[in-house]
């Protein structure tokens, strides 16, 4: 990491660069979407344990929007890279249909595991021990296309679930692919050789300003951890604003924070941009 001064030079250099840029660079590049046609499907299952609506039960909703026509060559890796977003790699062999079927059948025969669990501690409850709320799980998630033009595809899997404990768990979990072949792209495609610690000084900035703070290190006193920590976590989208971050909750700050999500203009990030790449192009660094 950088010292306090090389922070402050590295920083001032970075939005230097960015004002010239926002006056010199070329126009915006023209808008070409992909060949890319999207289907959806839904699920919403409820299941009470033992059968008795009277007990606990878990709520099962899914929204999953997925590519449905492209090329033939590309469709097949496409469908593949957004089942495994969202249902992870246990599903990544089977059509998108297929995976919401098998991963809704999963998610219900896991919570009917608990049964046993729980008519245990209806034996031993009475009035004044009643059986916990714990027992009430819930899972929703869903998909949102964030760009499809330029040989991009970008997009995010929100989730949100509660299995027991002090409170749920929300996420938000960005995809950036190559709609020319499928692949999806990382950090390391799209910026320069050793761009961590720059970014991460470029992203503290953001996140201080997005707090209407002006000095990085207040962000301990508003529940972040240490800042020295925040770092590029691969987590992001692009569009054709700019790049956007999103930390989950733990990350970089406490649960009452919630997840933070930085969004980085082109002018902010356009020193560490590789050349000739889809991103480079469409930040108008041709």
């Amino acid at each position: 990491m950088y010292s306090i001064m090389e922070k402050s030079k590295v920083i001032g250099y970075v939005l230097a660069a960015g004002l010239c840029l926002s006056g010199c660079k070329p126009g915006a590049v023209k808008e070409v979407k992909n060949d890319i046609q999207f289907d959806s499907t839904m699920v919403s299952q409820q299941y009470h344990l033992l059968g008795n609506e009277q007990y606990p039960n878990c709520n099962l909703q899914i929204k999953f929007v997925y590519p449905q026509k492209a090329e033939a060559n590309v469709l097949p890796m496409l469908q593949k890279q957004f089942v495994t977003a969202y249902f992870g790699e246990a599903y990544d062999t089977l059509a998108p249909t297929q995976a919401v079927e098998r991963y809704t059948h999963d998610y219900l025969e896991a919570y009917k595991d608990l049964e046993d669990d729980f008519e245990t501690e209806l034996k031993r409850a009475d009035e004044d021990t009643p059986v916990g709320a714990w027992y009430s799980y819930y899972e929703t998630s869903s998909d949102q296309i964030r760009y499809n033009s330029n040989g991009l595809l970008s997009f995010t899997v929100q989730f949100e679930n509660y299995t027991g404990g002090a409170h749920g768990a929300h996420a938000y979990n960005h995809f950036v692919l190559d709609a020319t072949t499928g692949e999806r792209i990382h950090e390391e495609d799209i910026y320069g050789e050793g761009y961590q610690d720059l970014l991460a000084e470029i992203l503290v900035h953001a996140i201080t300003r997005d707090n209407d703070l002006s000095d990085p290190k207040e962000l301990e006193n508003i529940g972040f951890f240490s800042v020295d920590e925040i770092y590029p976590n691969n987590n992001f989208y692009v569009d054709d604003s700019g790049i956007t971050y999103t930390f989950n909750e733990y990350e970089v700050a406490a649960y009452v924070v919630g997840p933070v999500h930085v969004h980085l203009s082109f002018d902010e990030v356009h020193v560490l941009l590789k050349p000739d790449t889809p991103i480079a192009k469409l930040a108008g660094k041709l």
